[in-house]
């Protein structure tokens, strides 16, 4: 883990790459509770869990000290820990989720058809557009070039504009250059800040 100056000093290269209407979600999957105190003192605003035990954890360690978010695949069971500390759900993918949520929420599109991720197909999404939906998210295929992402998040946007939705979260330490460029309105990145 990284010094709260070199986090601050990473975070702000990324701002610099994204612009300043960009929302930068630290994702803190891999990040423990003491090391979180770092993050705080580095000034990071917003952070984003995958799994709502260490959500409800590093909340009870730090609460108001970040903004959080949940960036991971949601049980609906889990819902009630995420209305009371999240301002955003960037992952549903199932009505018995959506039908919990009381928080804001973007739906994950799986474009890429792959078995392997969550989201729901493009052609499903009409289902799953309610109260509180307010955008999308997507994780393209993996790939080394992150060109090879620009594709799918045009195709992300292009849908959202569609809908009449403003949000789109889409892009992580690999591609969120290129997620910017193509609209994101959230950038979800994790090792960019945190490791050497």
């Amino acid at each position: 883990m990284l010094s709260p100056a070199e986090i601050r000093a990473r975070y702000d290269a990324v701002r610099a790459d994204v612009g300043p209407d960009v929302t930068i979600v630290a994702a803190t999957k891999y990040v423990s509770v003491e090391e979180m105190a770092a993050l705080a003192e580095a000034g990071i605003e917003v952070v984003g869990e995958n799994r709502a035990q260490e959500l409800e954890a590093k909340h009870a360690a730090y609460g108001d000290a970040f903004r959080w978010h949940f960036i991971g695949r949601l049980q609906s069971n889990k819902a009630k820990v995420v209305n009371r500390i999240c301002e955003l759900v960037h992952s549903v993918d199932s009505h018995s989720v959506a039908e919990r949520l009381e928080v804001p929420a973007l739906v994950q599109v799986n474009l890429a058809a792959e078995g392997s991720k969550g989201g729901v197909p493009p052609e499903a999404l009409d289902a799953y557009l309610r109260d509180g939906v307010v955008g999308l998210s997507t994780m393209p295929p993996a790939a080394d070039d992150p060109e090879k992402s620009r594709e799918w998040f045009r195709r992300l946007r292009e849908l959202a504009v569609g809908k009449g939705l403003a949000e789109l979260s889409m892009g992580t330490t690999q591609d969120y250059r290129v997620a910017a460029e193509e609209g994101a309105t959230y950038v979800r990145v994790g090792s960019v800040l945190f490791r050497g």
